[in-house]
């Protein structure tokens, strides 16, 4: 990539974005970039954080040191972005989630339909047919944002957000699909929802979805998804 543009955030983070569209190689880019970055980190490093085209990172400017700890800490990341050619790949395992479309876990399933003259089922097959990548995990702990869901179940967030969506909730948001983690308000379209846990305090790392995973889901029963409650996923 030779088109990033580095600004400061702040006085203790830098943010790299690559700018314009959202694209697969943009993102992937980004993750091999964090990857560098932590497995060599500079003094002050604290943490690199992914979105869609960008890529922040965190550091104590006072470790940095020196009297212009911005400056030194992007000689830093230019640094080690040279040494990127030998990486080609980040967390790109591909994960099953069993989601159920069944009611009462797809409250919004009908509009979707609706909205794009589908059917119901139409809909669960284009949305379950897909291998997504995972851009990057925002919004609440553990909550994948979703890439590469067919623009054909694409569908707008609710003019008005609902105060409380139930954990395991599979939602659509204009072109991206995501899970809910927990419990929260929100403003997704919910389709579905899957019973195992995104977020465990007591697994490392703690979110069960890494930025660069691949993710597919598989449709189960009503009995299934009550089967599988509870059930560790690692």
């Amino acid at each position: 990539m030779k088109d990033e543009i580095f600004s400061p955030l702040g006085d203790s983070a830098i943010v790299i974005d690559l700018g314009g569209d959202i694209e697969l190689n943009k993102n992937h880019s980004l993750l091999v970039w964090k990857q560098v970055i932590e497995m060599k980190p500079f003094s002050g490093f604290l943490e690199a954080v992914p979105a869609y085209t960008t890529l922040t990172i965190f550091y104590d400017p006072i470790k940095v040191g020196g009297p212009f700890p911005y400056k030194k800490v992007k000689e830093e990341i230019k640094e080690r972005l040279q040494t990127t050619h030998s990486l080609t790949t980040v967390h790109d395992q591909t994960i099953e989630i069993p989601v159920c479309y069944e009611e009462p876990f797809s409250p919004d399933l009908a509009f979707v339909a609706h909205s794009h003259h589908l059917t119901k089922s139409e809909v669960i097959s284009i949305h379950s047919e897909q291998i997504y990548h995972v851009y990057f995990i925002g919004f609440a702990p553990g909550f994948p944002f979703l890439g590469g869901m067919n623009e054909a179940i694409a569908t707008p967030r609710k003019n008005i957000p609902s105060l409380q969506i139930s954990k395991g909730s599979v939602g659509i948001a204009g072109k991206q699909t995501g899970i809910y983690p927990f419990a929260s308000p929100g403003g997704w379209q919910i389709i579905g929802r899957t019973p195992i846990d995104l977020f465990n305090i007591s697994n490392d790392p703690p979110a069960l979805l890494q930025p660069g995973n691949r993710v597919q889901f598989t449709p189960i029963s009503k009995k299934e998804f009550h089967s599988l409650e509870g059930k560790s996923w690692r």
